[in-house]
């Protein structure tokens, strides 16, 4: 009889084991995939602010910056993102609520953050558009063949402005419609990763207190 007591505490916790483990995994994969999404968002974000034609059109010390703020908010979201990532397998491996209920804050403290940022980023669409064609036009009235309107013209494929003629033998849009074009393409794609940022985020918060409460039930159980 002495030897069943043994038996039966052994397989016990044997079962409490095996059901942490099953809990565990799927929660590191599902934590490790906000981490994956978090480098995506650095390297689209790096890849934004580091882009040769942006990085033509917005280069000098006049030109208007605005731009990369909504660059920056990607760049900080996608490390800040990975940070809390490695904390949240950390919790998950260790089955700890308290690094798991940390990861859940942070998570909600940067979607706050993020939306934010995309409302900003949507107020002032128009504006960061209009502060690159006004810097185009006092450029291009100060000097028409200086190295900055240049490069626009080659990176935008446009010529002139909307009040002055262009000398292009063909017929070639403006350069303020050529910046508008530009720059709503590249905003539409912080946009869409915002929401890609935003919607992995409430993933996460959801599965982060999803295992937390298995880790509890689990040990309750015990």
């Amino acid at each position: 009889m002495e030897g069943e007591g043994p038996r039966l505490e052994w397989g016990g916790a044997g079962r409490s084991d095996s059901r942490a483990g099953v809990n565990g995994t799927p929660g590191i994969v599902r934590v490790l995939s906000a981490r994956l999404m978090g480098s995506f968002v650095l390297a689209v974000g790096l890849w934004l602010r580091f882009d040769p034609e942006t990085v033509s059109l917005l280069n000098g010390s006049k030109a208007p910056d605005t731009f990369f703020l909504g660059v920056y908010i990607l760049i900080g979201a996608g490390s800040l993102i990975m940070l809390v990532g490695f904390f949240g397998c950390c919790g998950a491996v260790r089955e700890s609520q308290c690094l798991l209920g940390s990861f859940f804050a942070c998570l909600l403290i940067i979607f706050g953050a993020e939306v934010a940022a995309g409302v900003f980023g949507f107020l002032n669409k128009d504006k960061i558009i209009e502060d690159v064609q006004n810097f185009y036009i006092k450029t291009y009235n100060e000097n028409s063949n200086s190295t900055m309107i240049l490069s626009y013209q080659k990176v935008l494929n446009c010529c002139g402005t909307k009040s002055s003629a262009c000398d292009a033998g063909i017929e070639t849009k403006d350069c303020e419609t050529g910046i508008k074009d530009f720059f709503d393409s590249k905003l539409f794609i912080i946009g869409y990763v915002g929401i890609g940022i935003a919607g992995v985020m409430i993933i996460g918060m959801i599965f982060s207190m999803v295992l937390c409460c298995a880790i509890r039930n689990s040990r309750e159980v015990i």
